[in-house]
């Protein structure tokens, strides 16, 4: 279906986004919206007749472990609840380790990129198989940024992308600023990838700003579009013409009268390509290396192995595997741990207030071989019982306000003697 120009939903931006001309769409996070309601202005908009897309980030479906039930049936409940054409994704990782490495379990709180091997591509395509099975409605899947490139790679990401779409028949979601991204952070040129992936199967489209530091591209959703981002869409739209094109945005954001200059750039970049010449037809596709005709079997056993490393690595201080760039782990690392700060304060902002203006170095230094396993709500209650472990904050009143907080939400009672002792062993161990 026709979708046409859009933009990401966030409640922060909820009045402006109603009030924006030339809407024809949004997307909203589905992990922050209720199962069984909606946002009163979600709703209105839904009202007016603008489709509204839920757009996942939890499933994981790169993962190793097959997809959780409870995330599906979540997903799918979203998608009936808005009355959504189809649901999106992400071609990533999100957790490891657990059951398939006998290890603990071990969250990164962001997308990471899945190796593009055969072992990957066939868990990926497993994964994605039973995800189909289990929603109401299509699924389309997102490439994403990476700061990183796994060792070894066996396929580029159109080709990556092409069996996929072959294999499962699902949609794609083409992020036009995760190509540029890619390009600045990998030298993967988005024309190739543009020329190698199934254009015909583009559900929709989306772009975003970012922001260029020590020559590494950090996909922010944070910063204005820039001009190379817009660039790779006339590059994309001289192919194709996508059904929809959406503008994300997810923090600092700016009064509506910017976001309405972005979308206008965004209109202005596809009208332009679509008028311009017709272009050379392009290259011929790279023919795809050949799959082994004798596939070892245990491929997930293998990407569990290898994905559980990567992400130990990059949160729990564990020796980076062999093969990746290392500079590029301790980037990586230090923007899963900065987006985790940013998150927790986000979903608890009352935390943010008692802890003051220490809260970022703290929360930094308390995460950095701590890893989070159960989520960010856990992960702020985890921090606030260990600033009342190690006597913080120093003020008494203030720490009396964070006990009661902890209280209210996690046990009747903040963490006696004895859970106090063995926390303190606990980071003996681990040389904190």
């Amino acid at each position: 279906m026709r979708l046409g120009i859009g933009i990401g939903w966030r409640p922060e931006i909820a009045d402006a986004v109603e009030a924006l001309p030339g809407i024809d769409w949004v997307e909203a996070v589905a992990e922050n919206i209720c199962e069984d309601h909606l946002p009163a202005p979600l709703e209105r908009l839904r009202q007016r007749g603008v489709t509204v897309v839920p757009h996942g980030v939890a499933l994981g479906l790169g993962g190793a472990d097959r997809p959780d039930p409870g995330r599906l049936a979540a997903l799918a409940a979203r998608a009936e609840l808005l009355g959504a054409p189809l649901v999106t994704e992400h071609i990533a990782f999100v957790r490891a380790g657990g059951r398939l490495t006998a290890s603990p379990a071990l969250e990164a709180g962001h997308l990471l990129p899945v190796p593009r091997t055969w072992d990957a591509l066939e868990v990926l395509c497993e994964n994605v198989r039973v995800a189909q099975d289990s929603l109401p409605v299509p699924l389309a899947l997102e490439n994403i940024a990476a700061l990183i490139s796994w060792p070894g790679e066996e396929l580029t990401e159109g080709q990556f992308l092409a069996e996929l779409v072959e294999r499962t028949g699902v949609r794609l979601l083409i992020d036009v600023a995760n190509l540029h991204t890619n390009h600045v952070n990998r030298g993967e040129d988005p024309a190739t990838a543009l020329d190698e992936l199934p254009v015909e199967a583009i559900a929709y489209v989306h772009v975003a700003g970012g922001v260029e530091k020590d020559g590494v591209w950090h996909d922010t959703h944070a910063h204005p579009v820039t001009r190379p981002v817009l660039d790779v869409l006339g590059e994309l739209r001289s192919r194709v013409d996508p059904p929809g094109v959406l503008l994300e945005r997810d923090d600092d954001f700016p009064p509506a009268g910017e976001l309405a200059g972005e979308l206008t750039a965004i209109r202005g970049t596809l009208a332009r390509a679509a008028a311009a010449p017709a272009a050379p037809r392009p290259r011929p596709r790279a023919a795809v290396p050949k799959e082994p005709a004798a596939r070892r079997a245990g491929g997930r056993d293998r990407t569990a192995v290898a994905q559980t490393a990567l992400l130990s690595s990059l949160v729990a201080g564990t020796p980076a595997p062999e093969g990746f760039d290392r500079r590029r782990l301790e980037v990586q690392s230090r923007a899963l741990a900065a987006k985790r700060a940013d998150v927790v304060a986000k979903v608890a902002p009352e935390l943010l207030a008692l802890v003051g203006d220490g809260y970022r170095k703290a929360f930094l230094a308390y995460a950095r071989n701590r890893p989070m396993s159960g989520g960010y709500r856990r992960d702020a209650l985890g921090f606030a019982e260990h600033l009342l472990i190690t006597g913080r904050p120093a003020d008494e009143a203030a720490r009396r306000r964070l006990t009661r907080w902890w209280q209210e939400r996690s046990a009747p009672r903040p963490p006696r003697r004895a859970a106090r002792l063995v926390h303190a062993a606990r980071a003996a161990l681990l040389g904190k």
